[in-house]
C-alpha cells in the first residue's frame, strides 16, 4: 500500500480533519445521486439505505461496496460522497445504510444506534449479500468510517469465519477501536470546544425527539446538563441499548479486544495524529489476527487524508487507497 504524506500547506491533525470536511472537492464527476430504499426491521422500526444511482457502469457482475457512516453521518457526508464517486468511476455498485435516526427522519423504536451494534450490522450485510446474489452481482466489500468502522470490525470479530458468508473483505477508516480512549480524548481541550459541541448539538436534538416519542425513556434534566459524550452515552446510548452504563458500553462495544478473532481480510487505517483517537490506544501487530492489516501513517487527521495542491484540493486519496485494498481481496 502506498504511503501517505499530508500536503505541506495543511499541517497538523486538526487542520487535516477540518479542512477536508468543509472545503475539499468531494467528487470529480457529476453530482452524486442516490436511490433510497426503506427496510422494515423486526422490532417495528426502519432503516433507510441509499444506493448509488446510475451505477455500476455496464458491469452487472460488479462488486458492491457498502459504507457504514460515522457518528451523526449520512450518505451526504464528505467521505460518503467521495467513496461514492470512486465507486462510480471504478464500476462498482455502492450503498450507504443509515444507522437509525441518521437518514433525515427520526426512527420509531425506543433506541438509536451505537458503536457496537453487531446485530444491526450483520442484518444489513446479510440482506445486501442477498440483494447482490439476486441481481447476479459480484462480492460484497464493506468499509466503515469512525463509529461505523468500529461497529464493522466488532461484527467481524464476533462472527469469525462466518463473516465470509456476507463479505469478502472489510476496512475500518479512523475507527476509535478503544472507545474509552477515544471518548475521553474528544472530551478534552480543543476537541471538547469544537468537535464535542458539534456532535452534541445534533445528538441532543435527536434524543429529545426520541423522548417525545417515548415519554419517560430517560431523564430529561440529566441530559440537559450533559456536555460531553461520556455523559450523553451514560444517560442515553448505554441504557437504551442494554448496557449497564457508559463504562460497560465503551468496554463491550470496543472492537480492539476482538481483532484477533477476525477471519476475513480486514484493514484498520488510523492516522497517528487523529485528534479523536490517541495513537497510544491503537492496536499493535501482536494484538490482531493474521487476516488484519494495520496501517497507521503519521498524518491524515480524522477521516481527512487530504492530498493535492492548495485549495481547491481533494480527499480522493482515502477512497482510492481503501477501495483498491478491498478490491484486491474481492
Amino acid at each position: 500500500m502506498k504511503s501517505y504524506h499530508a500536503p505541506r500547506w495543511l499541517p497538523g491533525g486538526n487542520l487535516q480533519t477540518i479542512w477536508p470536511s468543509l472545503y475539499a472537492r468531494r467528487v470529480i464527476g457529476p453530482r452524486i445521486h442516490y436511490q433510497r430504499e426503506r427496510w422494515d426491521t423486526a422490532d417495528g422500526d426502519f432503516i433507510d439505505v441509499d444506493f448509488l444511482a446510475g451505477g455500476p457502469s455496464a458491469k452487472p457482475d460488479a462488486p458492491l461496496l457498502v459504507l457504514f457512516h460515522g457518528l451523526e453521518g449520512s450518505s451526504r457526508s464528505h467521505y460518503a460522497e467521495a467513496f461514492a464517486d470512486w465507486a462510480r468511476a471504478s464500476g462498482l455498485a455502492f450503498a450507504v445504510p443509515h444507522f437509525r435516526g441518521c437518514s433525515g427522519e427520526i426512527n420509531r423504536a425506543p433506541r438509536a444506534y451505537h458503536s457496537g451494534d453487531v446485530e444491526e450490522v450483520g442484518w444489513i450485510l446479510a440482506r445486501l449479500r442477498e440483494w447482490q446474489r439476486a441481481r447476479g452481482g459480484g462480492p460484497v466489500l464493506a468499509a466503515g468510517v469512525s463509529l461505523g468502522g468500529n461497529a464493522l470490525l466488532r461484527w467481524a470479530g464476533e462472527m469469525g469465519a462466518a463473516a465470509s458468508d456476507s463479505v469478502s473483505a472489510v476496512a475500518a477508516v479512523c475507527a476509535p477501536l478503544d472507545l474509552a480512549a477515544g471518548g475521553h480524548a474528544i472530551g478534552r481541550g480543543f476537541n471538547r470546544q469544537v468537535y464535542t459541541r458539534m456532535f452534541m448539538r445534533t445528538m441532543k436534538a435527536k434524543a429529545y425527539a426520541k423522548l417525545a416519542q417515548h415519554p419517560g425513556l430517560f431523564d430529561h434534566e440529566r441530559l440537559r446538563h450533559a456536555h460531553d459524550l461520556y455523559a450523553f452515552d451514560d444517560i442515553f446510548t448505554a441504557p437504551l441499548h442494554g448496557f449497564a452504563g457508559v463504562d460497560d458500553y465503551w468496554r463491550r462495544a470496543s472492537a480492539k479486544p476482538h481483532l484477533d478473532r477476525i477471519r476475513v481480510p480486514a484493514l484498520a487505517l488510523n492516522a497517528r495524529n487523529d485528534p479523536f483517537v490517541p495513537a497510544a490506544s491503537l492496536p499493535r501487530e501482536g494484538e490482531v489476527g493474521g487476516q488484519v492489516t494495520l496501517w497507521q501513517p503519521a498524518e491524515g487527521g480524522h477521516v481527512g487524508f487530504p492530498q493535492g495542491k492548495a485549495p481547491p484540493g481533494n480527499v480522493f486519496w482515502l477512497p482510492q487507497a481503501v477501495g483498491n485494498w478491498l478490491l484486491e481481496r474481492a
